[in-house]
């Protein structure tokens, strides 16, 4: 179970907080890290920060985007700063733990992403999650050290896999049976999706490039939290291609018609 749950760390500026990361997942059992575009990696401080957690430094994949690092992912959870003008599903760190443990426990990959120390991760980033975690630290003081965060999300999926240790969560069960059951489509898939919808929207004239609002923001959340199978994603897919050969017929059609006298 805990083998499919990855964190994701974007952007990192310190390496001791690479280091203090992959010590603080070693602690409560996770062993997969995922580096996008890290400012100094591999390093020595890194090293001395994991403290015995070397080997996953070591076997630590590292890419240039969130995309790449998503890859393959039915689940992204993502951490720190979020996009206020939008609302989001939004889940505290134990439903964070709870959730992950859940799908991963059915086989399902899933993400636990952290942004960078100064700034989170981006809106446009946290677009491609599909829940916003919140951790609620004291108002006062409530900017948590990157490591810290990591601890933190960790230890909830630690308690939610000891947990359900020996035991299935009903959740999982429920959807052994269902027709949610068939693969979901992953997160690579999804964002060819969204390419596919955007410029089907364009084409048809739904969606102003030039005077975009919100619209796709909105759909990614409804998409988003629908969880789309694979089977689902391919007739919607296919909607969307008979939608522009419809369309790019009737404009052919319009183009050469005889102009009226």
């Amino acid at each position: 179970m805990l083998q499919n749950i990855r964190v994701v760390l974007v952007n990192t500026s310190h390496p001791g907080n690479i280091g203090g990361a992959a010590r603080a997942m070693k602690n409560m059992g996770l062993s997969r890290l995922v580096l996008v575009d890290p400012q100094d990696f591999p390093s020595h401080e890194a090293v001395a920060r994991a403290s015995g957690a070397s080997d996953i430094l070591e076997t630590a994949q590292v890419v240039g985007t969130l995309e790449e690092a998503l890859v393959g992912c039915t689940l992204v959870l993502g951490t720190s700063a979020r996009d206020r003008r939008l609302p989001w599903p939004l889940i505290d760190p134990r439903e964070c733990g709870t959730m992950a443990c859940a799908d991963a426990g059915a086989g399902a990959e899933v993400a636990l992403v952290f942004g960078r120390e100064y700034a989170g991760l981006t809106n446009e980033e946290l677009q491609r999650c599909h829940f916003h975690v919140h951790i609620p630290s004291d108002p006062a003081f409530s900017s948590l050290n990157l490591a810290a965060a990591v601890q933190v999300l960790s230890y909830e999926v630690r308690m939610a896999w000891l947990a359900a240790e020996g035991q299935r969560p009903k959740v999982v069960k429920e959807e052994v049976g269902s027709e949610r059951s068939s693969q979901p489509s992953t997160t690579d898939e999804m964002e060819l999706f969204y390419g596919h919808l955007n410029a089907t929207l364009v084409e048809i004239g739904f969606l102003d490039p030039e005077n975009p609002r919100h619209l796709m923001s909105r759909l990614r959340r409804l998409f988003g939290r629908s969880a789309v199978s694979r089977t689902e994603m391919n007739i919607l897919r296919g909607i969307l291609t008979e939608t522009q050969k419809a369309a790019r017929g009737l404009a052919y059609k319009r183009k050469s018609a005889p102009e009226e006298k």
